[in-house]
């Protein structure tokens, strides 16, 4: 594993949002923005990805590029070892972005969404299950919206991963501030997280805290709106026989299409107020010891 970055300050960083999750140039000019937002604030970002069967945390822009053009493999945890025998390229997921990031001593991760409890079917994202075994700070905006969210907040009870609410009661629906599924903890400072952080290493708690950041109001989709074009690209998901891991892409992109661009603006936006907010609590995190 190369690593870059002094983990005691760093903002981990997944790289399946520049291979898979937004379409190229955005994807990595969004990288790359998420990358100065984190220095802006003091923190130093940590993108993860795996060339050539080699781990490094810290990638540069070059790195970036490379999985784009020459193409990668996406991976959750239990597909690093196959990546890295086989010498693959491969952008890392959030499950695989926790657990590499836990290697390199890093506590703080930035991402959009999680992973969760897909609808209608027996489909439960590797996400969950690192979130229960990697003791770190998670900052997303909920889960997809394309999830079961009602569901994916019981399993993460279940799974003993606490979940708290930044200044808000609500878990956030990613491109939507409400969801309608209330949280019973919440934060209203960087410095609560922190200290709840802390009480989780004294009393030997492994898991994560997942904060939940809501998307900006001003850049949100009402939940009301997203429902029609989530159904729509569900359907076509059946219709063309896609599964595993190609779904959720496929439809963030096909929800992209009916939205008009909308969700993609959207998806952007979220990913850089994560980025700000990730930034704080490390700097935070780091000053604390």
């Amino acid at each position: 594993m190369k690593v870059r970055v002094d983990p005691s300050k760093a903002v981990a960083l997944e790289t399946t949002v520049v291979a898979h999750g937004l379409p190229d140039p955005v994807g990595i000019e969004t990288a790359l923005e998420m990358e100065r937002i984190v220095r802006e604030e003091g923190a130093a970002p940590a993108t993860i990805g795996i060339l050539s069967g080699e781990i490094i945390v810290g990638m540069n822009e070059e790195e970036l590029r490379k999985l784009v053009d020459e193409g990668s493999v996406k991976v959750g945890v239990r597909e690093i070892p196959y990546a890295l025998a086989k010498k693959l390229n491969a952008d890392t997921t959030v499950s695989a972005t926790m657990r590499l990031a836990k290697l390199a001593g890093i506590r703080v991760f930035v991402t959009g969404g999680i992973g969760g409890v897909h609808r209608g079917e027996y489909d439960v994202s590797q996400d969950l299950v690192e979130l229960s075994r990697n003791r770190m700070i998670v900052v997303s905006a909920g889960a997809k919206s394309i999830l079961d969210l009602r569901t994916t907040v019981e399993a993460l009870e279940t799974l003993g991963v606490i979940v708290v609410g930044y200044r808000t009661d609500e878990f956030p629906a990613f491109y939507s501030r409400s969801s309608g599924v209330r949280l019973n903890m919440r934060v209203d400072s960087v410095e609560e997280i922190v200290e709840v952080y802390r009480w989780t290493e004294k009393l030997g708690i492994e898991g994560a805290i997942l904060v939940a950041n809501p998307i900006s109001e001003e850049d949100e989709i009402p939940a009301e709106e997203m429902e029609g074009w989530i159904e729509e690209a569900e359907r076509e998901a059946k219709e063309r026989g896609i599964e595993g891991k190609e779904v959720t892409p496929f439809l963030l992109s096909r929800i992209s299409e009916l939205s008009e661009g909308r969700t993609l603006n959207a998806n952007v936006s979220l990913l850089k107020n994560n980025a700000r907010l990730g930034a704080r609590i490390a700097l935070a995190l780091g000053e604390r010891g």
